[in-house]
């Protein structure tokens, strides 16, 4: 279904921002990890939340998941891999499938780790982001999934179940990876070799003959999903109103800049939902006048 505004992060940002939208009427769809990988959730004490001293940041997230589902709020765990935007709606690709939307709120947090050595330049030729999206294309063929997510010994084993031929890397070896899946241990840099198109992965000294390497990440940085978006010091450029220089993009949280703090992601991602929900009645009114 088309929703009203798609928020690509589940912490506290993206989730302020989906209840203020669904506040206003919105249809709103939240894509995320699963939020017990959050860093709050991690935390044992969160102590500088204006008047909820002493909360563990496992009981802030589900206590804002709760919200959020009482609200409606459609949550999903993915990855959204691009976005395309055409004609004033954005399209999301989310591993093999893809959503539309009026409006977008980037609450991604700060993405960390550079990309390896002929990632881009083999991406779309060998280098691949979405198992479930291009494993069929190499059936019967040595691939590799490098461990950059917590769900990447799911993806792998998913490729092996489609019949190609599963090299992992990782530091240690993941529980519930299977047997039949050859482990490497993540040992020095890496660095992804090819020619016209990827042949192999380089672990240190050794080399792993590849057709393709899975590079499973948590999250993208913003200006993978968006190349023409602002950026300052490495974050997203908003304004008060947390718009972007992309029309109907808006950004909160810990992905807009310092302090990265609880209460500043919060009021962040209000903010964010409100401008969304204004974006998207401002757009209904000006496309019901031109008809």
């Amino acid at each position: 279904m088309p929703y009203d505004i798609a928020v690509i992060g589940s912490g506290p940002a993206g989730l302020s921002a989906a209840v203020n939208a669904r506040a206003r009427g919105k249809s709103v769809l939240v894509v995320g990890n699963d939020y017990r990988e959050s860093p709050l959730y991690r935390a044992e004490r969160v102590d500088n939340y204006l008047g909820m001293p002493g909360r563990t940041g496992a009981g802030l997230m589900e206590d804002y998941r709760r919200h959020a589902e009482a609200m409606e709020v459609d949550l999903r765990t993915g990855r959204v891999l691009n976005i395309m935007q055409m004609d004033g709606t954005s399209y999301l690709s989310i591993g093999s499938d893809m959503e539309t939307a009026k409006a977008v709120v980037l609450a991604t947090g700060v993405t960390r780790g550079k990309k390896l050595p002929g990632e881009v330049r083999y991406l779309g030729r060998g280098v691949s982001y979405c198992a479930t999206c291009d494993g069929m294309l190499y059936r019967g063929r040595p691939v590799v999934v490098v461990d950059l997510a917590p769900d990447a010994a799911e993806e792998a084993n998913f490729l092996q179940g489609i019949g190609c031929q599963v090299t992992y890397v990782s530091a240690k070896r993941p529980e519930g990876l299977v047997p039949a899946i050859q482990w490497v241990r993540r040992t020095g840099g890496l660095e992804i070799l090819g020619e016209d198109t990827v042949t192999a992965l380089r672990v240190g000294e050794a080399e792993l003959p590849a057709q393709c390497v899975f590079l499973l990440r948590s999250a993208f940085p913003p200006a993978d999903l968006l190349p023409d978006l602002a950026l300052e010091d490495g974050y997203i450029t908003v304004d008060r109103r947390m718009r972007t220089n992309l029309p109907g993009v808006f950004a909160a949280g810990d992905c807009t800049g310092l302090p990265l703090q609880l209460a500043k992601a919060v009021g962040e991602g209000l903010v964010a939902g409100q401008s969304a929900a204004e974006y998207v009645d401002q757009h209904a009114d000006s496309e019901s006048e031109n008809h």
